[in-house]
């Protein structure tokens, strides 16, 4: 028989929160797309309550609050003047700055799905804003970064803290996707005005900076890179991401389908990604490898029961197993070796934390969960973007921090 995932001292399991109703928060959620549907069973898990929803229009609020069983709030005021703990944001990326201020400057602790503006002044003042709040009421901000919740990402980790592939040399691998292929596919997000400037590495392509650099613990210093739009022209008046549909007529696409870049880190690796939404046949396929002076390690999102441990005189496939590996991998590792964990539990596993973080807030505890993705992060995503778009436009190296910015504001 397996043994049950251990816990790390001071951390919750992943659904620790379950069923402790004499500690439910109270969840707003803004935004009644696909990720707010998630972030609403993800809340549920963690044992919070959802307490009201405010969607794009009147009639679509009413109407997600009948098929949740919850409140409608009339308005952004109505929320922010209930008694609500955590508001989750998951609306189009051009309105995260102003409701993740509101919210903050309310007093409320706040999810905000990435990017946390459309540029890096917003994502600073964002930044900023968590910083401040915690340090003066004890907010706790987080990111949705959570492809950071599989536990053998984890496990990975690990084992580059342990020294166990010795110094990095190379950090490599790609995020691919195709639900944009199609000429006739089209979302919010390909508008430049709803989403920012970037779309493919500001949507994607950040998960998988975010990620890399987690994982290994090296930060990129510069890079060079270039985008491309694979089809000039899309329907406008788009439904939801992943959906195509319109109303016929064509707009120019301004944001980029794909990007490609080399980095170099401050722990003396180089790498490379390839981020990509018109890849036929790639749903959601996040890969990455970390090759060091001992070893090397291969992570594939699409296949997350596993990763490939290589070696010089021999290699393994090490499988997910709750009695098997690090106590961090194991802390996650929530179902029964052979039952597959993926992209739900990982999100499940983030809220936890999330909501045990605001928990422990409230009795004066230190809210620090390792590996908790924060607003501090989101700048991070954000100013690597930037150099990004920077880099494509000047065809030059870039520094990943421009100058008169920082890298971090750090909220601990």
């Amino acid at each position: 028989m397996s043994a049950q995932p251990v816990p790390i001292a001071g951390q919750p399991f992943a659904n620790q929160g379950r069923g402790l109703s004499s500690h439910g928060l109270g969840v707003a959620i803004i935004g009644a797309g696909m990720i707010g549907e998630v972030h609403r069973r993800s809340a549920l898990a963690a044992g919070s309550r959802i307490a009201g929803v405010l969607a794009s229009s009147p009639d679509s609020t009413a109407r997600t609050a009948s098929r949740w069983g919850t409140r409608a709030y009339s308005d952004l005021d109505h929320l922010l003047a209930s008694d609500v703990d955590v508001v989750h944001i998951c609306t189009p990326n051009a309105s995260h700055h102003d409701l993740a201020l509101a919210a903050l400057a309310a007093g409320k602790h706040v999810v905000c799905e990435k990017p946390l503006g459309v540029d890096i002044t917003q994502a600073h003042q964002m930044a900023k804003a968590a910083h401040t709040a915690k340090q003066t009421l004890g907010l706790v901000t987080a990111v949705p970064f959570v492809y950071r919740y599989h536990p053998l990402v984890r496990e990975i980790r690990a084992r580059v803290e342990r020294g166990d592939l010795g110094a990095l040399h190379l950090i490599h691998g790609s995020y691919l996707q195709d639900w944009l292929l199609d000429p006739g596919a089209s979302s919010w997000r390909v508008d430049a005005a709803e989403g920012g400037a970037s779309r493919a590495f500001a949507d994607i392509g950040s998960h998988w900076v975010d990620l890399v650099e987690w994982v290994s613990g090296h930060r990129a210093t510069a890079l060079t890179a270039t985008t491309a739009i694979a089809i000039t022209h899309r329907p406008t008046g788009a439904g939801p991401s992943f959906s195509g549909g319109a109303d016929g007529a064509l707009a120019p696409v301004t944001t980029e389908d794909a990007a490609s870049l080399l980095l170099c880190t401050d722990g003396g690796a180089i790498g490379n990604a390839v981020i990509s939404q018109v890849s036929a046949g790639r749903k959601n396929r996040l890969w990455f490898e970390v090759d060091g002076e001992h070893g090397s390690a291969v992570f594939d999102q699409e296949a997350p029961e596993s990763i490939w441990l290589g070696g010089l005189t021999s290699s393994q496939v090490l499988v997910r197993d709750p009695g098997v590996g690090d106590p961090a991998a194991r802390r996650l590792s929530v179902l029964p070796a052979g039952h597959a964990q993926g992209y739900a539990q990982c999100f499940e596993a983030f809220v936890a934390d999330v909501h045990q973080a605001v928990r422990r807030s409230r009795t004066g505890s230190d809210p620090h969960i390792e590996g908790m993705p924060t607003f501090a992060d989101g700048l991070r995503a954000a100013l690597v973007t930037d150099a990004v778009l920077t880099s494509a436009g000047t065809g030059r190296w870039t520094p990943v921090v421009p100058p008169g910015h920082t890298d971090t504001c750090t909220d601990r």
